[in-house]
């Protein structure tokens, strides 16, 4: 790592945490592959979003990491899921299936260098390293922030996902890590166009090509490098100082070249805005449907130049949506902004508040300077 060590632990920690986290997510996702549609694992959330065990399973695992690690009274963890939900009479076997992925993740933690618990934990202490994932963040202080599983439509179809833990300090991230565990190694492979409901199945991959993919990228702010590392196969162990190699951004800046990241679903993003933008900046590539955080991973390593997000009207960004990513991505040298050219703002809870219309991410300086060019006039024209 850089010069400066601060964060070196936190970082450390994280990036464990988030292997082993990788490792619980490819077993509960071989099993919804194969029983052909979850076998009960598919929970539905209040916004109709499928949510599976994996979700509860990661943040009562990292939860529970951090907590051994720091200490429970020093650790404040901002996350996704809602313990309510698996509290339900109705939830039984749900929370019996994340007490049985929890406790089969944990006893591998000597192959990730972090402790296993003495003995199996029971389904109160699992509830319990739940709900203490109840922080609001805020403007002062250290706060954890974990989405879990984000892009659960992508892992449901055995598709893209990721795991997103970052540390905020006083408002500001200071560290990022996201497991991307169906993330391709060759770009090729992620560049494939989406068709409804299409399920990559690790069968329809050959051997090698489905070992070629997996990796946890990372970074720490102000040290002016990003990092991405292979997932652990095997029985190998994760060796720290590591394997990782450095990425950077592309360096191009010709918006006829650029390769733009879209989300899958269209469901809070307009669409049209984006596509208007896109038009007035010449972009001709063909974009790149991607889900998830793992849109910020691509154009981290230079797989992609954009990634553009412009909300339908009253739908909120959420920080653990994107601390992460923008974490990693400038790091590695690009930039992310709201649309108004200006800094995102981790500081104020649970959403970004304060945001110019949308999210704008780029590997560089001089082509996000042209968006926001594009942004402006797009909007005038989109208001006449």
């Amino acid at each position: 790592m850089g010069k400066d060590d601060k964060y070196a632990e936190e970082l450390e920690v994280a990036v464990r945490a988030v292997h082993m986290a990788c490792s619980l997510c490819q077993r509960v996702q071989q099993k919804l592959v194969s029983d052909n549609g979850g076998g009960g694992h598919v929970k539905s959330k209040d916004d109709d979003s499928p949510v599976t065990v994996a979700d509860w399973s990661v943040q009562a695992t990292v939860s529970l990491i951090l907590s051994e690690t720091f200490g429970s009274e020093n650790v404040s963890i901002v996350a996704e899921e809602d313990v309510q939900t698996l509290s339900k009479a109705d939830s039984e076997g749900l929370l019996a299936a994340v007490v049985k992925a929890v406790n089969e993740c944990l006893a591998e933690a000597p192959k990730y260098g972090l402790r296993t618990p003495d003995g199996a934990l029971g389904t109160s202490q699992i509830l319990e390293a739940i709900s203490r994932c109840n922080s609001s963040g805020g403007p002062t202080g250290r706060h954890w922030v974990l989405d879990p599983v984000d892009g659960t439509l992508g892992f449901v179809r055995g598709d893209q996902y990721a795991i997103a833990l970052a540390l905020i300090e006083d408002g500001k991230v200071v560290l990022g890590v996201l497991g991307c565990p169906n993330y391709p190694l060759k770009k090729e492979l992620l560049n494939y166009h989406h068709k409804d409901n299409q399920t990559i199945s690790t069968q329809s991959l050959s051997t090698s090509e489905a070992r070629e993919k997996g990796c946890v990228m990372y970074a720490r702010k102000g040290a002016g490098e990003a990092w991405m590392q292979p997932l652990i196969r095997g029985n190998k162990k994760l060796e720290w100082p590591n394997s990782a190699r450095q990425i950077r951004v592309s360096s191009c800046v010709d918006p006829a070249l650029a390769t733009v990241c879209e989300p899958v679903e269209r469901a809070n993003t307009d669409q049209s805005f984006t596509a208007g933008v896109a038009q007035t900046m010449g972009l001709r590539t063909e974009p790149m449907r991607v889900h998830s955080m793992v849109k910020y991973a691509a154009i981290a390593c230079g797989d992609a130049e954009i990634f553009m997000k412009f909300a339908r009207s009253g739908y909120k960004e959420k920080i653990w949506d994107h601390a992460a990513g923008v974490n990693i991505i400038e790091e590695a040298g690009g930039v992310v902004t709201d649309a108004g050219g200006c800094s995102l703002d981790f500081s104020r809870g649970l959403y970004l508040e304060g945001l110019d219309r949308g999210i704008v991410a780029c590997c560089g300086a001089r082509l996000h300077e042209k968006i926001i060019g594009a942004v402006y006039a797009s909007w005038e024209a989109s208001t006449l």
